[in-house]
């Protein structure tokens, strides 16, 4: 009986090993051409550089029966956010969920009837990584809100750093949108300041206390021409750079504007890309990462278990974008 015993240690203990061996495999892809990422479908990407890596969250689009005929913002079944991470934008590992709206006790992840963890973004700032998501708020915060985690680690795990929104409904005007304008956040740190800017419909902007978990004076409103959502803040050299989702000609495509400080006057320099393939939604994540510049988008072009790609069930790419001389960018090219 003890030979026996031993036998099966001993083989449990292969086992084991063998499962260690093939375990860091099975969540590693190797990008081979866009989609980017293939075993999920995900929209709204925002990469974040630190250390040596590059991290790239995402929201998971999950389908769902009877979504293809659903409106009003339940065609998107968008359930947690997902994290993906590379050190030469070859190989990437998948991180899994790092994050869900029931995260927030505050959010509204029954009434709604669909995943509402719309477009978000991570920062990192002291050492400590903020989280700064899209939520359906629940009473007394109603329509979408912004929220704001954070974590010692760029994986997680994350914590509501507030316990309520950092943004919601009575904080800005009731736009034409109106229960979802306060969507789609985008940080960036400019040296010692910390700037907010988010919206659908209208594009609002607000500088962060330095605990970026509190907004600092007013909250202001940029004019971008056929502004629709998704913007992004980024800088390069001494330009800053407001990317947004635009109305192209029958779906949105992506359109910049320039600016000498975020606080300044933006001046709109035309577009960075075409609309996406199948799909009406478009989000820009802007990172340069190891002397290159990328965009991350989103179309709807991959099929998952059978499942065709449509409005609620999209797919992250990535292309290299260039700068000319003068600051401006040059037309992105997406590619298959």
């Amino acid at each position: 009986m003890k030979k026996t015993n031993g036998l099966l240690g001993l083989a449990i203990a292969a086992l084991c090993v063998a499962c260690q061996t093939t375990t860091p495999s099975s969540n590693t892809f190797v990008f081979e051409g866009n989609p980017l990422i293939r075993n999920n479908f995900t929209a709204d990407p925002a990469p974040m550089v630190s250390g040596d890596r590059l991290y790239l969250y995402v929201g998971h689009d999950e389908y769902y029966a009877g979504q293809d005929s659903a409106s009003g913002g339940k065609e998107f079944n968008i359930t947690e956010w997902l994290c993906y991470s590379t050190s030469d934008m070859h190989t990437w590992t998948d991180h899994g969920s790092v994050l869900r709206p029931g995260h927030f006790a505050w959010a509204d992840t029954v009434k709604a009837g669909v995943g509402t963890a719309w477009a978000a973004q991570v920062v990192e700032r002291n050492g400590k990584f903020y989280y700064y998501v899209t939520c359906q708020g629940q009473e007394p915060y109603s329509g979408y809100a912004v929220g704001v985690a954070v974590s010692d680690s760029p994986t997680g795990p994350f914590v509501d750093a507030i316990g309520k929104p950092l943004v919601c409904d009575t904080m800005t005007s009731n736009g034409a949108r109106g229960w979802w304008n306060d969507i789609d956040p985008t940080v960036y740190i400019d040296g010692e300041d910390a700037w907010l800017c988010w919206g659908n419909g209208t594009c609002f902007i607000a500088k962060l206390k330095d605990n970026m978990t509190e907004i600092d004076g007013e909250i202001r409103t940029i004019a971008a021409p056929r502004y629709i959502e998704g913007p992004w803040l980024t800088k390069r050299d001494s330009t800053c750079y407001l990317i947004y989702a635009s109305m192209g000609n029958r779906r949105e495509a992506i359109d910049y504007a320039t600016a000498s400080s975020f606080d300044g006057e933006w001046t709109h320099q035309g577009q960075v890309t075409a609309e996406a393939e199948n799909s009406f939604t478009i989000h820009p994540g802007v990172v340069e990462f190891k002397g290159k510049w990328y965009l991350f988008y989103h179309n709807a072009t991959l099929e998952l278990n059978g499942i065709k790609g449509a409005i609620g069930r999209r797919s992250v790419c990535v292309d290299e974008m260039h700068f000319n001389d003068d600051g401006t960018i040059q037309f992105v090219e997406q590619t298959k």
